[in-house]
């Protein structure tokens, strides 16, 4: 077909603009954009012709190229077509060996194909041919070419090639290794990457990890891996990472169960076991011991159960029950050597090993002799002393007392790092001697232990050993001035309390003890100064037991002979006395004042003690002292004492003392006096909180009182309990202010609050104009909320105190007018509020009615009510 049956007429101004610029790619790109859709032979003969001309074009090439093999899409890879776009691609390589896009697509032309041998030779010239900053887009093709391969050597050969460009990937090249089962390269390979510090994991695993996986590698496919000396891979671990040394020492006793060598793995076992240095670590090994043990067992007995009874076989499977029955017996034992590897020092770990040899005398003297040496004092958990006390009596025990004496002997010389430690080393040396009934030598013990050093030195000096402190040491001087008591002379223990005092190490208790043995002896006045020497020796709250003891014993012995001098001795020791420990003091100076002294002496001292004491008992101490007055003075003589406590005490008490008051004035017919207590306290009793006072109040009244004193009652209780709703108002308005504030409530919601205080301001000022006495022929009362019918009941309840006035001059009453009323009231006059808030004068007027004179009935002094108005 020649050139001019293919070109159509159409296609003329293409051939023209061709022919004018041959060489214009963007002409050939436009005539061959027209031909796209076309005769195929067409379009690729219009390609040639323009690669003939431009056999240097990279955008040509590139569409002739894909064109090409796009027309041979979904076609056999047998037919000749494929071969001569294979000619094509190697012909555009003569000019483009440059591209890497030519040599990709070519190459995965040829995958595609199915042609191995010709695709690794492209790859191969592409990598010759591209720089190597074009490789990364080469290799990962490659690659995979190479794995998908049924022949594992050339993509070994090809992994070698890539990781001397790119090391760093070399997990990818172990990962397959392990795919095809190629353990002893993938081992050497892990190895080189372990030891390799530089190398970064791209799988973000830490050295640790590529070690243990390296380990399990080699550990559990001992026959596959040859090339590596897997003990001293692992043992090299093993000094790397002693965090893991129990996964690291399992898998070297693995490999070696593995390849068959079992008595190697128990080696290994046994050396683990005695090395590890923590719990963890040793439990991941004794469990695999155990497992170990038990599947060799199990293994040999089916053995044995196949070839028959055997009497090797027997002792063979019995020896190996005894080792593990051993295995089994040793775990504490083992667990308490991994503990003691981890902290030698720790002295309660040693105590237990010690319990662990119950029954085995010689390992137990060793184990105490190891331990001793072993532990460093100055840094011991726990006492070292009792490691030496316990070897001791180890021996006394088994009644070696010599062999207990010399290591008593020498427990006295170590260096301790408390005074503490020394000091019960010699208390039990002393001990010892006495369960034994060697008194004199506990006795020369003691005596030896506490013997001034040549070198004196502070008890908490540090810099100083144990041995030079000891001598101040409490718990030794205690010791010997019990047994100085129970087998010495008076001498000798006052010696030792006299020299326990000098060395200022006393306490409390030594000082009482030291007094109560000169009493037991009668040295009455030098067991005084015993206490006074304690007392001198120690300060508040510490002294308060000597105080205490000393002026118990000293009441006791004299009682009221020397009474100034007890005297002193109280003052002395309430001066700078805490409230906390006053109570006391207090009681026994009153009760020496009562029993040998002045009555008002002892008044005087209640009275002290009431200020003096804490606030916590100063109720109870008011209970005490108006119950003393009261058997001393009478009941009459209380007054002024209730009258203080109701002052002083805080609400809650004050509330309890006024009831008492009220009640003692009433039992003495001060039935007015009472009815004030009774206005006073209710100040202070909220009617929701308080019912009890105001049900007391209340049958007070039925009693004793009248209509218009119960009256009197009801107001005071609705105006004590607005006064406490005002307050509750005020406080909850003031509370939902901070809410509003806090939360930023909207204005609308202020406006409702304001409205809702507007409400209860008017509530509160209607009962108030309620609460207001009216005036009615000359009778103050308030209106109440009780009932008539309630008023009713009250008036007909039985009044003892009730007084029968005859009405004979009725008729003449209604006659005198407003002015000359009578006012009758059963049980006594109504008397008005404002008269008890000044200088408290009743008048009670009554009418004769002959002389049409007013006279007096009743008057009260003012006097009567001082008290009442100095309450108000």
């Amino acid at each position: 077909v020649t050139l001019h049956h293919i070109v159509e007429e159409d296609d003329l101004p293409y051939e023209e603009e061709i022919i004018r610029n041959p060489y214009s790619v963007k002409c050939w790109m436009r005539y061959i954009e027209f031909k796209q859709n076309g005769i195929k032979s067409i379009l690729n003969m219009i390609y040639e012709r323009a690669l003939k001309e431009l056999p240097g074009s990279y955008k040509l090439w590139y569409n002739y190229l894909r064109e090409r093999r796009k027309q041979v899409k979904g076609k056999c890879i047998t037919e000749p077509a494929y071969e001569e776009i294979n000619n094509c691609h190697e012909r555009a390589l003569v000019f483009m060996h440059k591209m890497p896009r030519i040599w990709l697509d070519y190459c995965q032309f040829l995958v595609a194909q199915c042609k191995i041998t010709r695709s690794r030779r492209t790859f191969d010239r592409a990598l010759r041919a591209l720089p190597v900053t074009q490789h990364p887009r080469i290799w990962p093709l490659y690659l995979r070419f190479a794995r998908n391969l049924p022949l594992p050597e050339t993509a070994i050969r090809v992994y070698r090639r890539y990781l001397k460009l790119s090391p760093e990937n070399a997990e990818e090249y172990i990962d397959y290794l392990r795919s095809c089962s190629k353990l002893d390269e993938a081992a050497v390979r892990l190895a080189a990457v372990v030891n390799d510090e530089s190398f970064v994991s791209k799988e973000g695993k830490s050295n640790y990890q590529l070690w243990h996986e390296l380990c399990d590698l080699i550990s559990q496919n001992p026959d596959k891996v040859n090339s590596l000396n897997v003990g001293a891979i692992i043992r090299g671990g093993l000094t790397r990472f002693t965090d893991q040394l129990g996964k690291l020492w399992c898998s070297l006793s693995d490999y070696y169960i593995r390849s068959g060598h079992f008595e190697k793995a128990r080696d290994v076992y046994e050396e683990a076991i005695l090395t590890v240095v923590t719990v963890r670590d040793f439990t991941q090994v004794y469990d695999s011991y155990a497992q170990f043990e038990e599947s060799m067992i199990a293994a040999k007995m089916e053995t044995t159960s196949e070839m028959g009874k055997d009497e090797e076989e027997d002792i063979d499977l019995e020896l190996r029950l005894a080792r593990f029955e051993q295995l089994i017996a040793r775990r504490p034992l083992l667990l308490n050597s991994v503990l003691l590897r981890q902290n030698p020092h720790n002295v309660h770990e040693w105590h237990k090993r010690v319990k662990l040899y119950e029954g085995k005398p010689r390992q137990i003297i060793n184990t105490y002799t190891e331990a001793v040496q072993t532990v460093d004092p100055m840094k011991a958990t726990g006492k070292p002393s009792s490691l030496w006390v316990s070897f001791a009596k180890f021996y006394e025990e088994n009644e070696q007392l010599d062999d207990a004496r010399t290591i008593f002997e020498k427990a006295t010389k170590v260096n301790y790092k408390q005074v503490d430690d020394l000091a019960g080393v010699w208390c039990e040396y002393g001990e010892m001697e006495l369960r034994h009934e060697n008194y004199e030598q506990a006795l020369r013990i003691l005596r030896k232990a506490t013997a001034i050093p040549s070198k004196k030195a502070e008890y908490f000096d540090v810099s100083e050993p144990v041995q030079n402190r000891v001598y101040k040491s409490l718990k030794v001087w205690s010791m010997l001035a019990d047994l100085e008591e129970s087998m010495g002379t008076f001498q000798s223990t006052k010696a030792v309390y006299d020299r326990i005092i000098d060395l200022r190490i006393a306490t409390p208790q030594i000082i009482i003890n030291y007094a109560m043995f000169l009493e037991e002896h009668n040295y009455f006045e030098e067991s005084f100064k015993a206490y006074e020497r304690g007392i001198a020796l120690f300060r508040w709250p510490n002294v308060y037991d000597i105080w205490n003891t000393y002026l118990t014993k000293f009441i006791d012995r004299y009682g009221g002979k020397k009474l100034e001098r007890a005297r002193d001795l109280f003052e002395q020791a309430l001066d700078g006395c805490p409230a906390k420990f006053a109570k006391t003091i207090y009681l026994l100076y009153a009760k020496l004042e009562e029993e040998f002294g002045l009555a008002r002496h002892a008044m005087a001292v209640y009275e002290r003690a009431t200020q003096a004491v804490d606030n916590t008992e100063r109720h109870h101490m008011f209970n005490i002292y108006i119950k003393r007055a009261a058997e001393i003075y009478g009941v009459t003589y209380t007054r002024a004492i209730y009258q203080k406590a109701i002052e002083v005490l805080p609400d809650e008490h004050s509330r309890d003392m006024c009831l008492r008051f009220a009640d003692m004035e009433s039992k003495l017919g001060e039935i007015d006096r009472g009815r004030a207590i009774y206005s006073y306290c209710s100040q202070i009793c909220d009617p929701r909180m308080t019912a009890t006072f105001w049900q007391t109040w209340k049958e007070f009244e039925i009693r004793h009182g009248n209509e218009d004193t119960i009256r009197e009652m009801l107001r005071i209780k609705r105006s004590v309990q607005a006064t406490y709703n005002t307050q509750v108002n005020f406080m909850s308005s003031q509370m939902m202010k901070a809410t509003t504030n806090a939360t930023g409530t909207s204005k609308n919601m202020g406006l409702d609050d304001m409205k809702l205080l507007e409400q209860q301001a008017q509530l509160l000022a209607a009962e108030a104009e309620q609460d207001k006495p009216k005036l009615k022929e000359k009778i103050l009362f308030v209106r109440s909320d009780t009932s008539r019918s309630e008023l009713a009941e009250l008036a007909k309840q039985a009044n003892p105190d009730e007084i029968d006035i005859d009405d004979e001059d009725e008729d003449v009453d209604e006659d005198q007018g407003p002015e000359g009323e009578l006012q009758h009231h059963r049980g006594g006059a109504a008397v008005e509020q404002g008269a008890m808030l000044q200088n408290i004068h009743i008048e009670m007027d009554c009418v004769d009615t002959e002389n049409d004179s007013v006279i007096e009935y009743r008057t009260m002094p003012t006097s009567y009510f001082t008290f009442l108005s100095a309450m108000f």
